[in-house]
């Protein structure tokens, strides 16, 4: 009976156990290291003196009104912890989503009072995972008044920005326009230089 069952269930076992467990995992593992090393690495973002500064796939918290920020999170106590990946968890009809919502949309508007329109509904909700690095195209530009006057410069430079960092669809019709939080802020330092007394990032 060991013969006939258990030896060639356990050998099944073991060539299941080494093939899926080691030889695949190692052999995607190398063939992303090659053929996308940025990506496999972890998609790490260096600013202007190479130190890495964060990854281009997980939000991060913005303080200053000289940057963009990005949608609110409730990734960990402080949000944006990537170790701690959730939502909120709060339904529609929650009073305390609501009250949030509506102390975030009193927040804004009055962090924006340039800004054009009804704050968009992105930058009061948080995603699914708490760590979207991107906003739509609507978003970001709902917050060039404020970039541009913290920065002393005119809005259309900083619109000129945020269009050159607008990211299409993927293949042409996958997804939506979006723009990178992250990137969206270097590409304003590396153009305007870094705000006095900016925040670490």
């Amino acid at each position: 009976m060991i013969r006939e069952h258990i030896f060639p269930a356990a050998r099944a076992t073991l060539v299941t156990l080494v093939l899926t467990g080691a030889a695949y995992p190692v052999l995607c593992t190398g063939l992303a290291a090659v053929l996308f090393p940025h990506r496999a690495a972890g998609s790490f973002v260096p600013d202007e003196s190479g130190r890495i500064v964060g990854s281009e796939l997980i939000a991060q918290p913005f303080a200053s009104a000289a940057y963009f920020q990005p949608r609110p999170s409730a990734a960990g106590d402080k949000g944006w912890d990537a170790s701690n990946s959730s939502g909120s968890n709060l339904g529609p009809t929650s009073k305390k989503l609501r009250e949030r919502v509506q102390a975030d949309v009193a927040r804004l508007k009055a962090e924006n009072p340039g800004a054009v329109g009804d704050v968009p509904a992105e930058l009061v909700t948080t995603s699914g995972s708490g760590l979207d690095p991107h906003l739509s195209p609507a978003a970001v530009r709902w917050q060039i008044a404020r970039v541009a006057q913290a920065r002393q410069v005119a809005p259309e430079r900083i619109a000129r920005l945020v269009d050159d960092q607008i990211e299409g669809r993927d293949l042409g019709f996958l997804g939506e326009p979006r723009a990178n939080v992250l990137l969206l802020n270097l590409a304003l330092d590396r153009l305007l230089g870094k705000p006095a007394a900016a925040p670490a990032r």
